[in-house]
């Protein structure tokens, strides 16, 4: 396996990633993110091209498909047997690499995570807020576990894998022509589009 700058790459690479994407992909998922990304969606215009960071196997990328099928979808992902599923995904421009390897002179309309900051490395969080805010045209979407301050959480019994902050006021206060457009949260007990407890957070680019 390739040497990566972080052990946090090094572990969604590897087997825990592969045990990963056995564990979320379902039609069911499929349908729950329809319905998250229509909300989202909502508050947006004019979307031609979009790119996911951490994609996994195309959960996201399905629903959107969904819903917006002319757009041009992009993902970014550093699991190569995510990749290889990827592969099958129509019409789909894929990056097999850590995101901290991406570089693209053509931005994207809509930039979004869902569930990946959350297992980023924090000394690495400024990076990845500088690779989205470059590749983003027009919107910023973060989908993550919210919280005031950052708090690490153990994770499938697991040390230095999960962590809960504010990551979109962090991305806004270091490019203040980033604002606020929407934000909304979804709960784990909805009893028709069920989530985990993630909040949603809809930035532009406004000068």
């Amino acid at each position: 396996m390739k040497d990566y700058k972080t052990a946090q790459e090094s572990f969604w690479a590897g087997e825990f990633g592969n045990s990963y994407i056995n564990r979320n992909e379902s039609e069911e998922l499929i349908a729950n993110n329809t319905m998250m990304f229509s909300k989202i969606l909502d508050k947006v215009s004019n979307v031609e091209s979009i790119i996911e960071f951490g994609s996994n196997v195309g959960m996201n990328l399905f629903a959107l498909k969904n819903l917006l099928p002319k757009t041009k979808l992009s993902a970014v992902e550093i699991n190569q047997k995510a990749v290889e599923v990827l592969q099958d995904f129509p019409d789909l421009n894929v990056y097999p690499m850590s995101i901290f390897d991406f570089k693209d002179e053509n931005s994207r309309d809509f930039v979004f995570t869902k569930g990946v900051l959350i297992h980023i490395n924090p000394d690495e969080l400024q990076n990845v807020y500088e690779i989205m805010y470059q590749t983003s045209k027009r919107y910023v979407c973060m989908v993550e576990y919210y919280n005031p301050s950052p708090v690490e959480i153990d994770y499938r019994g697991h040390d230095a894998r999960l962590y809960k902050r504010d990551f979109a006021g962090e991305i806004m206060e270091k490019y203040p022509d980033l604002k606020l457009i929407d934000y909304g949260f979804f709960y784990h007990r909805d009893p028709r589009h069920e989530q985990e407890d993630m909040t949603w957070f809809l930035m532009e680019k406004r000068s």
